[in-house]
């Protein structure tokens, strides 16, 4: 999850409160949402004095003569599940009271059977009087449990009083919702931010030029990137990522590569996932040139090449015809002592079949079993084995490898 500096965080209280209470009893913690929960179990009915489902009125003494009835919270019945009997032994021990109480009731809540989950926080909100430390407490946890009612608790929590919201906190609801691709809700989120009057900060259009980007909606993305130069603050890495990743989906990598251009005039370097992806976007295309651009801007970077992005590098090369300086990559890996993966070797065999040069293939293949004991993988056989069907000499070929196989203590059977 993206982290929000100087922030009030919102899944970690800013108050500890004491309370006496009684341990639960350790047991393990199943799976919360595997059967239907319940409906809430209500307090026997009385005809003269019925309860609705959430309260029960209890004699409160008498005011000028007459019955002052008196609100509680009712208590969760036995009828609940083992899922759910096993969520509730598992609150933490330090939760205060109010705390067990809604989780107890948000962990057997179930809208099936006719429950209003607003009801039920406004109910607790009005009995309890919760501070802002027992709600980032409860969410914390329902956050732990990975319950789904999670967001809307949040969402409910925003408009009370007693939660004191910030600007963070409308921040990772916004992230939260751009995780599950909900960008309606995310942007509601936004603009209930700005009607409270929070002012947009770096933190906050961040986060929404990463959601933009991985719905692959370039126009918002770009609009907001914007925004964000506005406000006239130096843009970090995560920013600069984000917008590239959008140009590089939208299929507009040399705009992605400018970007990190500019990124690095500020001495400020993408993620190796950014690298990656913007080299791969010139390696499927056969923009060999581009592609080596990049791939210096990684060892500038100083991050250290493996066999993956030597393997897009030659890629690139491959299907751009350049089959010497393919082979020269795959060269410059061996003499770094980075061991060959099985889709480099691939490629190079290949490139050779294009070539209709099996001389060169098999000299290779010779060549690596030769200098480091290099076998045959599954892709590269793969890529022989339909080559040789391809020109009838499957046998031929075969008998000549099996005999230097068996000469070798090496032999596999790569035509089978």
């Amino acid at each position: 999850m993206l982290s929000c500096p100087n922030s009030c965080g919102l899944f970690t209280p800013s108050i500890t409160r004491t309370h006496q209470h009684r341990p639960f009893k350790n047991l393990p913690l199943l799976s919360l949402f595997q059967s239907p929960h319940p409906r809430f179990s209500l307090p026997p009915k009385s005809s003269l004095n019925p309860t609705p489902p959430l309260l029960a009125a209890s004699d409160g003494g008498e005011e000028n003569g007459k019955e002052r009835p008196k609100l509680r919270w009712v208590e969760i019945g036995p009828n609940i599940t083992e899922a759910q009997k096993e969520a509730i032994s598992q609150l933490p021990p330090k939760m205060t009271k109010r705390c067990k109480a809604i989780m107890k009731r948000i962990i057997c809540f179930s809208p099936e059977e006719g429950g209003e989950l607003s009801l039920l926080l406004s109910t607790w909100v009005k009995l309890m009087k919760p501070r802002r430390a027992d709600w980032l407490s409860v969410l914390k946890e329902m956050k732990s449990q990975e319950n789904p009612l999670f967001l809307q608790v949040i969402e409910f929590a925003l408009e009370e009083e007693s939660f004191e919201a910030n600007i963070r906190d409308y921040t990772k609801i916004i992230h939260e919702y751009g995780k599950q691709n909900c960008l309606r809700e995310a942007e509601n989120t936004f603009m209930a931010m700005k009607k409270r009057g929070f002012t947009c900060d770096q933190v906050t259009l961040t986060v929404l030029i990463h959601m933009y980007s991985k719905a692959s909606n370039l126009s918002q993305a770009e609009e907001t990137f914007e925004e964000l130069k506005l406000l006239g603050l130096p843009l970090d890495k995560k920013a600069y990522g984000s917008m590239i990743m959008a140009y590089i989906r939208a299929g507009m990598a040399e705009r992605g590569e400018s970007l990190m251009r500019e990124m690095e005039t500020q001495d400020v370097y993408p993620g190796r996932e950014v690298y990656k992806a913007l080299l791969r976007a010139y390696s499927m295309s056969g923009d060999a040139e581009a592609a080596q651009r990049v791939f210096g801007a990684i060892q500038f970077a100083g991050i250290v090449p493996d066999a993956k992005l030597c393997a897009l590098l030659m890629n690139a090369y491959c299907v751009a015809g350049q089959t010497d300086k393919a082979r020269s990559v795959m060269e410059n890996l061996r003499k770094a002592r980075i061991e060959l993966s099985d889709k480099c070797v691939a490629l190079m065999l290949a490139a050779y079949e294009k070539e209709n040069n099996l001389n060169k293939a098999l000299g290779l293949v010779m060549d690596l079993e030769n200098d480091g004991g290099y076998v045959v993988g599954k892709e590269a056989a793969e890529v022989l084995a339909k080559w040789f069907r391809r020109l009838g000499v499957v046998d031929e070929v075969e008998h000549v490898l099996r005999a230097y196989y068996t000469q070798t203590n090496k032999l596999q059977s790569i035509f089978l």
